[in-house]
């Protein structure tokens, strides 16, 4: 399959009709339709179906933008990375990947200081889910990633970071319980419990309360902490977090209670094991510098 019929087909479904597609790829109507139905006959199946003047995906078409767009993006990544190896002075761009935590702080801290140095790199920050991050990572659609410890992945490097984060949760203020200054093992009890879906941190949430994980009155899951703030100001639950991912979207309304007796774990930069492009190079060094014992 031809990268020119992926970037044919991407661009349709970005713009939802034949003839906008052709004027962004500047190329007659009629060949944008030929190529399509070309790559159709190819894949064997129908990648779109007409609604009213626009046209949208069919389930196989959907998942073919997703691959599509991964390869492209992977493309575009390779072709850059040849092109800055070209230029003499330290220059080009890289992707990092950074879990909601007090270490964005760090992070920006880096990348301030690279920029400011080389004023002709581009940076490109995603900010997700730690599953959605380790995904991209293992693709090659992230250079580097700040992640949550515990982390365990095969053929890849970590960084520990040394800014600690501390677990507690978040209660809506109205709760008699925000009248305290921490989260006791005693408090927890009964208390409907809004929390990651990730096995790890619900195992660490279970050890931590000296309970089976069954016995938690766990009412719901979430992946980004900005999703669960309205649920916790309405009182559906407390929401089992890092200070780092709530401390600057707090509002009067929500209390961070810290888990007694306190529970801390650590940011780790990660990265693959594979010859990485100058510039990531010169920052995983410079991490190194500053944090490596």
């Amino acid at each position: 399959m031809e990268l020119r019929l992926l970037r044919y087909f991407w661009t349709v479904t970005q713009e939802k009709t034949i003839s906008k597609a052709a004027q962004v790829l500047q190329i007659t109507q009629p060949t944008l339709s030929r190529q399509i139905k070309e790559l159709e006959e190819h894949v064997g199946v129908a990648l779109f179906q007409r609604e009213k003047r626009t046209l949208q995906l069919t389930q196989e078409g959907r998942f073919l933008k997703e691959r599509a767009e991964e390869i492209l993006t992977l493309n575009d990544q390779l072709e850059q990375a040849f092109c800055d190896q070209k230029k003499q002075q330290l220059a080009g761009s890289f992707s990092i990947g950074c879990v909601e935590a007090d270490n964005s702080d760090t992070v920006a801290m880096m990348i301030e200081e690279l920029v400011r140095d080389y004023p002709q790199v581009h940076f490109d920050l995603v900010t997700d889910t730690s599953e959605d991050i380790i995904e991209r990572l293992e693709k090659g659609l992230l250079d580097l990633a700040v992640l949550l410890e515990p982390i365990e992945l095969e053929n890849f490097e970590q960084l520990r970071l040394p800014r600690e984060e501390t677990w507690g949760f978040l209660v809506s203020n109205e709760l008699f319980i925000a009248r305290q200054t921490t989260m006791t093992q005693k408090q927890l009890t009964g208390l409907p419990i809004i929390c990651s879906k990730r096995a790890e941190v619900q195992q660490l949430l279970a050890k931590w309360a000296e309970v089976p994980l069954a016995e938690l009155n766990i009412i719901g899951n979430f992946n980004l902490s900005f999703n669960a703030l309205p649920l916790v100001a309405n009182k559906v639950g407390a929401a089992f977090s890092i200070e780092g991912a709530v401390s600057n979207r707090q509002s009067a309304e929500l209390v961070f209670l810290p888990l007694d007796p306190p529970v801390k774990t650590n940011c780790a930069l990660v990265w693959k094991k594979r010859v990485h492009t100058p510039i990531v190079q010169e920052l995983i060094r410079r991490f190194k510098q500053a944090f490596q014992e």
